[in-house]
């Protein structure tokens, strides 16, 4: 792959994640509350109660300032570089082994997926630490929690050791196969039915994957829920914006206990935003790539030209 493609790649993304890193700390905000959305006495109480993504961000913009809004954004960038190089070099590799290292071939859509799934699950556990940072980060409300990244590492280490900084892999590694398997299963389901279509915004084809992307999302979210709320735990538990979060001991205890206290709809908070982040994210990492890599072809150009 062409040097220029994979910078062009990482401007794309860097660009894209911060501009659409605001509506990442309101999901992490939603996802922490743990409150009943339904219960009245929510907004009295000391930590908010937010009851959307507009009453989020009007109360970070009140008590933290703009920068409120990036909190967490660091990690988040180091993460989304690390984590693209690491999914990108293992599916290819993942994908060698099994067309040669098997004795038969095996379909193309399990190929695809057994890769996929591969990719992913390594690609979060080796980032999985800047991941629980931008998650700490996120949820620090007006009091500072760390003072800087380096300060973070540091006291994660010295408080929680080298486990601290794997709280929650357990539900971020098991939402990666169910994710895989019904984006599949629901993109193979619908793309015979929408595979003729020509709509606005892209063939039947893109059409069947962006519902099956939603469709796998909301099926998982609950374990990306439980994670947010078990990589904030330890030490440093009522520091962060909310105070309270349970302890959970495991991920299905978890889920079982946001389910009892905050019912069905608590295991979906922060998910239309979640969606709905995808739709931007997309689209302004691909208007991103097409001009910086228009731009890098341009200054081997006038280098080419200046050597003649």
């Amino acid at each position: 792959m062409s040097p220029r493609v994979v910078s062009a790649g990482a401007i794309a993304g860097l660009v894209s994640r911060f501009i659409v890193a605001p509506l990442d700390v309101v999901k992490i905000r939603l996802q922490l509350q743990p409150y009943s959305l339904s219960d009245p006495l929510a907004p009295l109480r000391e930590a908010p109660a937010y009851r959307g993504t507009v009453d989020t961000i009007k109360h970070i913009l009140r008590h933290e300032g703009v920068t409120g809004l990036w909190k967490g954004n660091v990690p988040a960038e180091l993460m989304y570089v690390c984590y693209s190089a690491v999914q990108f070099t293992t599916y290819r590799s993942t994908t060698v082994f099994l067309q040669n290292a098997l004795p038969t071939r095996m379909p193309d859509s399990a190929e695809t997926f057994v890769a996929g799934a591969v990719s992913g699950a390594a690609a979060t556990g080796v980032t999985y630490p800047l991941d629980l940072l931008r998650t700490r980060f996120a949820a620090q409300g007006r009091h500072r929690v760390y003072s800087s990244l380096r300060g973070a590492l540091w006291d994660i280490y010295r408080d929680e050791g080298l486990k601290g900084f794997f709280r929650g892999l357990g539900p971020a590694l098991g939402q990666i196969i169910p994710f895989m398997g019904i984006f599949f299963a629901s993109y193979e389901g619908l793309r015979l039915q929408l595979g003729h279509l020509h709509l606005p915004w892209g063939s039947g084809d893109a059409t069947a994957g962006i519902v099956a992307s939603v469709v796998a999302k909301t099926a998982v979210f609950p374990l990306d829920l439980v994670r947010k709320r078990i990589q904030v735990q330890g030490p440093t538990r009522s520091k962060y914006v909310y105070n309270d979060i349970p302890v959970y001991t495991s991920a299905v205890r978890g889920l079982r206990s946001i389910y009892r206290t905050e019912g069905l709809r608590g295991l979906y908070k922060g998910l239309p935003i979640s969606l709905v982040k995808a739709a931007p994210a997309s689209a302004i990492t691909l208007w991103t790539y097409e001009r910086s890599l228009k731009l890098l072809m341009s200054f081997d150009k006038d280098k080419g030209e200046a050597s003649i």
